[in-house]
C-alpha cells in the first residue's frame, strides 16, 4: 500500500498544490486521483504563470479571448475558471461521497484587493456565481480587512479557503470570522452548512530563520507552531460555541496545511508530511512532495513533542513569533501581488506575441 493511501487512511486529505490545463489533458490529475489518493486541489498564479510562459497549453483559448475583446483580470480568470470547472467536475464523485467534506478546488481573489474588504466580499461572490460549481473554495486572505470578507462571504453562503495564515492569532481569527458568518446564518434561518477551510503555512517560518537559528533549530519552527495551532483547532471544534453550530447544521472549518514542501535540500522532502499526518487535516502537496510520498510504503509517524516547550528554545534565541508570524503575513500579500502582477504580464506578452503571429 502505497504512503498516500496511508495517510488518507487516519484521516489526512491529501490535495495538490498545482493546477494546470496540461495537467488536465494528460490525465495525471486523474491519475493522481485514483493512484495518489488526492482528493481535492489548490491552484495559484505563480502556477498559471509558469504554464502560460513556458508552454502552449493556453495560446488557442487565449487567442479565442482576445478575438472577444478580452484582456487583463478578466482573461486570466476565463482561462482559470474554465480549468478549475474541469478539475472540479473531477472531484465531484469524491465531494458528493463525503457529504461535501472533501473534493474541493480553490481559486483566489486578486491579491490586489487584499486591503479592501468590499472589494474582496464583492470579487468573491461574483467568483463562485461564475463558476458555477459547489465544490469551489474561493480564497480569501486573512488580513484583517480579509477577515471582515470572510465573515460576509460566509453570510453570504460562498464557501471560503482562508489563505495566508501563519499563527495561533491568525488562526483563531480566521475561525472566529467564519464563526460569526456561521451564527449570523443560523439566527437569519438560513442553511448554515457553508464549508471552509483555514490553510496555516508551514515551510516559510522555517525559510525565515535558517540563518538566526542554530543547527539544531533548523526546520523545527514551522512544524512547532503547526502544532500549537493543532491543538487550539481541536479545542475549538470541541469547545461549546463550535457545538451548538454543529448542532445546528454546521460543519467544522477544516485546518489545511500549505506550503508543505520542504525547501531546506538537506533535509527530507517529507518532513512536513510526516510531522503534520494528523487525522481531519488537509495536507495540499507541490507535485514534487506528492510523488515523493507515493513512492514510499511509510511515511512514518506525526509528531507527538511538547509545541510549547519547542518554541519556548525559539524564544531563547531571541525569535519572536508575534512579530514573526505579522511579518510573514506582510511578505504573503506583497509576495502574492507580485506573483499576480507578473501573470498579467506574462498573459499581456504571450498575447502580444499571439496577435504577432
Amino acid at each position: 500500500m502505497k504512503a498516500t493511501q496511508k495517510l488518507h487512511d487516519i484521516g489526512q486529505s491529501i490535495w495538490l498544490d498545482n493546477l494546470t490545463r496540461g495537467l488536465l489533458a494528460s490525465g495525471k490529475l486523474r491519475e493522481y486521483i485514483d493512484e495518489f489518493s488526492v482528493t481535492g486541489l489548490t491552484s495559484n498564479p505563480t502556477i498559471f504563470d509558469h504554464a502560460i510562459r513556458n508552454g502552449h497549453d493556453y495560446d488557442g483559448a487565449i487567442c479565442q479571448k482576445l478575438q472577444q475583446g478580452k484582456a487583463g483580470e478578466e482573461l486570466f480568470f476565463e482561462l482559470a475558471i474554465e480549468d478549475l470547472r474541469e478539475a472540479a467536475d473531477l472531484f465531484r464523485p469524491i465531494h458528493i461521497r463525503t457529504n461535501c467534506e472533501d473534493g474541493w478546488v480553490s481559486l483566489e481573489v486578486s491579491p490586489l484587493l487584499a486591503r479592501n474588504a468590499d472589494g474582496t466580499l464583492a470579487a468573491a461572490k461574483a467568483l463562485h456565481a461564475r463558476a458555477g460549481r459547489p465544490n469551489l473554495f474561493i480564497k480569501i486572505p486573512g488580513t484583517s480587512a480579509g477577515l471582515r470578507a470572510i465573515e460576509e462571504a460566509i453570510f453570504a453562503g460562498v464557501p471560503i479557503n482562508v489563505t495566508l495564515l501563519f499563527s495561533v492569532a491568525q488562526y483563531l481569527a480566521a475561525a472566529e470570522a467564519y464563526l460569526r458568518g456561521i451564527e449570523r446564518r443560523i439566527a437569519a434561518g438560513l442553511n448554515p452548512n457553508v464549508r471552509s477551510v483555514a490553510s496555516l503555512f508551514v515551510s516559510r517560518w522555517d525559510v525565515a530563520v535558517k540563518d538566526k537559528v542554530p543547527e539544531r533549530l533548523r526546520n523545527k519552527l514551522g512544524i512547532a507552531v503547526a502544532c500549537e495551532v493543532y491543538e487550539k483547532y481541536r479545542a475549538l471544534v470541541d469547545s461549546a460555541r463550535w457545538q451548538r453550530i454543529l448542532s445546528a447544521g454546521a460543519h467544522s472549518q477544516r485546518l489545511l496545511w500549505a506550503s508543505t514542501g520542504a525547501k531546506d535540500p538537506n533535509t527530507s522532502q517529507l518532513l512536513y508530511v510526516q510531522a503534520l499526518a494528523k487525522p481531519f487535516t488537509v495536507n495540499t502537496m507541490p507535485e514534487l512532495t506528492l510523488k515523493a510520498l507515493a513512492a514510499h510504503d511509510e511515511f512514518g509517524d506525526a509528531l507527538h513533542g511538547d509545541a510549547d516547550a519547542m518554541l519556548s528554545e525559539f524564544a531563547k534565541v531571541d525569535i519572536d513569533t508575534d512579530r514573526l508570524a505579522s511579518k510573514l503575513l506582510g511578505e504573503g500579500v506583497e509576495s502574492f501581488r507580485k506573483s499576480w502582477r507578473d501573470l498579467l504580464t506574462c498573459i499581456a506578452s504571450k498575447a502580444k506575441r499571439l496577435k504577432a503571429a
